[in-house]
């Protein structure tokens, strides 16, 4: 890391010290963060970089890109206590790979939720319960990479595990930045139908479908939705959040979560932050969002 990025970022965990220190906050706990293989994380960032059509043309760049333990530090050094290692597979024979590494990834950082992930094929029902076995605490599905419908009959067994063992996932489901085949809040709501207590975090507040989300929520108690890049100048600019809606997001300030999609984002970690508190929802709203919403849902 150049000494340019080390007094930049020593900067930048200062004032993040500050902000959760001012609420009173023992830190930070963060349900959308991205560890991968590290080829894997290669071509994703390759994928930004090209502004690929997943990202809607958008000029994407990496704020973080750095090695994995460097990665890793920069969190604790932002007082994050708890983080994820959202991955996510775009093919068959894909997942049960990526759930093994993420399962050595979780016993190597003690602060990560060990995180797995699930596609529809025949072993998915199988391989879910090695990864609850193994110790997962949160699972992340990414419809729009995946491209699959979150409904799909083969998935049914796998959602049925995780409602009965309460397991959090984390659903990539809304049409933002641009949408996929099966992305939008109807295939969701088939599955919620089918499935009305998993316990779903709704990424990006399901942007750029936010209310039709919220509508989901408001039907379902154990619908959460994370603030992953909402609120923030760049989403701003293309997909705002409804002001009509803010009401609403007070409301459900038990089921809100901190997002941030770390590494991957095109400004700093404290934008994040510094968005939230510009809502203007109350300090008690944001320490719930901050930290005490998942402190709960993870019992840590």
């Amino acid at each position: 890391m150049s000494t340019t990025h080390r007094g930049t970022e020593r900067g930048e965990a200062c004032e993040i010290r500050r902000f959760w220190t001012g609420l009173n906050l023992p830190g930070l706990i963060d349900v959308h963060t991205h560890f991968m293989p590290d080829r894997v994380l290669r071509k994703v960032w390759d994928y930004f970089d090209t502004s690929g059509p997943m990202l809607g043309g958008l000029a994407w760049p990496i704020t973080y890109r750095r090695e994995e333990a460097e990665r890793v530090a920069l969190l604790h050094d932002f007082g994050v206590r708890a983080f994820t290692s959202m991955l996510y597979p775009h093919k068959p024979g894909m997942a049960r790979w990526l759930n093994n590494w993420a399962a050595d990834f979780a016993h190597r950082t003690p602060t990560c939720l060990h995180t797995a992930t699930l596609y529809p094929e025949p072993d998915t029902t199988a391989y879910v319960q090695e990864a609850l076995t193994a110790g997962a605490r949160i699972f992340k599905a990414h419809i729009q990479v995946g491209a699959y419908d979150p409904a799909d009959e083969q998935l049914d067994a796998a959602w049925g595990l995780l409602t009965e063992t309460g397991t959090p996932v984390v659903m990539l489901c809304g049409s933002g930045p641009a949408p996929g085949k099966h992305t939008g809040p109807e295939p969701v709501t088939r599955l919620l139908a089918r499935h009305p207590r998993l316990r779903l975090i709704i990424a990006h507040m399901g942007m750029p479908e936010y209310e039709e989300f919220l509508d989901l929520a408001e039907h379902y108690d154990q619908v959460h939705l994370d603030t992953t890049m909402a609120f923030t100048d760049f989403t701003e600019s293309f997909m705002p959040f409804p002001a009509k809606a803010l009401p609403r997001l007070a409301d459900l300030g038990n089921r809100i979560l901190l997002g941030t999609d770390f590494p991957n984002t095109p400004y700093p970690y404290i934008h994040q932050l510094q968005a939230l508190e510009q809502l203007n929802l109350g300090r008690d709203w944001l320490r719930a969002v901050c930290h005490n919403n998942a402190a709960s849902l993870f019992h840590l």
